[in-house]
């Protein structure tokens, strides 16, 4: 039976949004295709209509992990509330659905080109976006701001998830927000949306 346009594109979206859970969970090398496919309720078989290799889904995965997702939700609508949400405890343990950058960055310099080229378009696009949520604008300056802050933010998830004191993981949680919301406090709030990706 043939399978019309329309379902394989929503079979593609299912295959790309399970890949990326299963990659952010457990790596790249620790998850294989056949359960990418399981995972997303197709069969082994129909892998290769999609993508040409496994190097080939990982890079399209991390691409795909980075565009913004359709319903942003009002948490997200500022830069404040956006650092409130991914500096909290329950993004620390939303690692399967969380932040793309925090939960793959040690992985991805193993991957190939591809891979690395989609990680550096979507940490640049998020360092764009935290730049025009600081100034309005991606001016030189609000770039430099803006990477520090999103470094400073996914260093601070990557430590407060690698540490097994759950009180100094809240707190670093904590310390890094206060610090950041200390630099930025003399800079005018803006309403632009800001997203850590699907």
């Amino acid at each position: 039976m043939k399978v019309s346009r329309e379902q394989m594109k929503a079979n593609r979206q299912r295959i790309l949004t399970e890949a990326g859970r299963l990659f952010r969970a457990k790596g790249f090398d620790a998850v294989g295709v056949a359960e990418v496919m399981q995972a997303a309720g197709l069969t082994h078989g129909g892998f290769y209509g999609h993508f040409a290799s496994k190097d080939d889904l990982i890079a399209q995965t991390v691409a795909h992990m980075f565009e913004p997702s359709d319903g942003e939700t009002s948490e997200m609508a500022d830069l404040s509330a956006f650092m409130d949400a991914y500096l909290s405890p329950r993004h620390r343990q939303g690692v399967a659905r969380g932040c793309p950058t925090a939960a793959l960055v040690a992985d991805i310099r193993r991957q190939g080109p591809e891979a690395r080229s989609a990680m550096t378009e979507g940490v640049r696009a998020q360092i764009d976006r935290i730049a025009v949520a600081i100034s309005g604008a991606s001016s030189p300056d609000a770039r430099r701001e803006a990477t520090g802050v999103w470094a400073t933010m996914v260093g601070a998830v990557m430590m407060a998830r690698t540490v097994d004191d759950e009180v100094l993981s809240d707190r670093i949680l904590k310390d890094a927000r206060d610090w950041i919301g200390s630099r930025l406090e003399s800079r005018p709030s803006s309403s632009q949306p800001v997203s850590a990706g699907r």
